[in-house]
């Protein structure tokens, strides 16, 4: 009887070892991921900066006019007891590697809350662009004129949309970290940020620090490169330290 010995395709003989190989890679990619990745990813944890999401757009006068959304109460920003402020990289020609820093007073807007003491949609902060100041006089007024134009894009504007791990009123005197959603408008485009802030009320006081950071090419601003700027990085850091005041 002549035994027959079954020839294997070359293909076939290595899939074993093929499936093998993948299921280890994606093992070791799983392991490598940070813990709570998929989780944030599963439950829509919004990252810092721009989102991908559209702007939302919101029509504040109509929603101010629909009685069920009147504010149970109102806090207003403390301009003398704020600041707004900017953080970029540069390289400067003869210094080498810094950090640029503009800050202004110059903030003010309205915070609402409701029933809950959840803060509402529409509550909005403007900054002036025109009262940025840094240790450079030569900068800012780049910035004016170039970068930020600011004669025609004065200001800088956020509406909240929504607030993300806050689902009750704040605890007097505990600090709380909370993230802010809405829509920033820079530069003449809007976009939809999310900012990390912690905030603490005292009293008829609520102190907090927003921050947040986009790239510059989000809102078509073109990196300044000019006098003594060698580079600017692309990434901006927004900084908001707000005091607001019951009224």
């Amino acid at each position: 009887m002549t035994t027959r010995t079954q020839v294997i395709p070359r293909q076939w003989r290595y899939a074993p070892l093929a499936v093998a190989f993948t299921a280890l890679l994606i093992l070791v990619v799983l392991a490598a991921s940070p813990a709570g990745a998929q989780d944030d990813a599963a439950e829509g944890t919004p990252t810092v900066g721009v989102l991908t999401t559209p702007a939302a757009g919101i029509d504040c006068a109509a929603y101010a006019a629909t009685p069920d959304n009147a504010p149970s109460s109102v806090y207003q920003i403390d301009s003398a007891a704020s600041e707004a402020r900017y953080r970029a990289q540069e390289e400067l020609r003869g210094v080498g590697a810094t950090e640029a820093v503009g800050t202004t007073n110059a903030i003010v807007g309205t915070v609402s809350l409701d029933a809950s003491g959840i803060p509402m949609a529409c509550s909005r902060i403007d900054v002036d662009l025109r009262t940025l100041k840094s240790d450079e006089s030569r900068r800012d007024n780049y910035l004016y004129g170039n970068t930020l134009q600011t004669e025609q894009f004065p200001l800088a504007t956020f509406v909240l949309t929504s607030v993300e791990g806050m689902g009750a009123a704040l605890v007097e005197g505990e600090e709380a970290t909370v993230t802010l959603i809405g829509d920033l408008t820079l530069h003449g485009v809007t976009k939809l940020v999310a900012w990390d802030m912690t905030v603490t009320v005292e009293g008829d006081t609520i102190t907090g620090l927003a921050k947040t950071e986009f790239q510059m090419p989000d809102f078509d601003i073109t990196p300044p490169v000019a006098g003594p700027v060698v580079s600017l990085e692309e990434l901006v850091k927004l900084e908001f330290d707000l005091t607001l005041k019951r009224v």
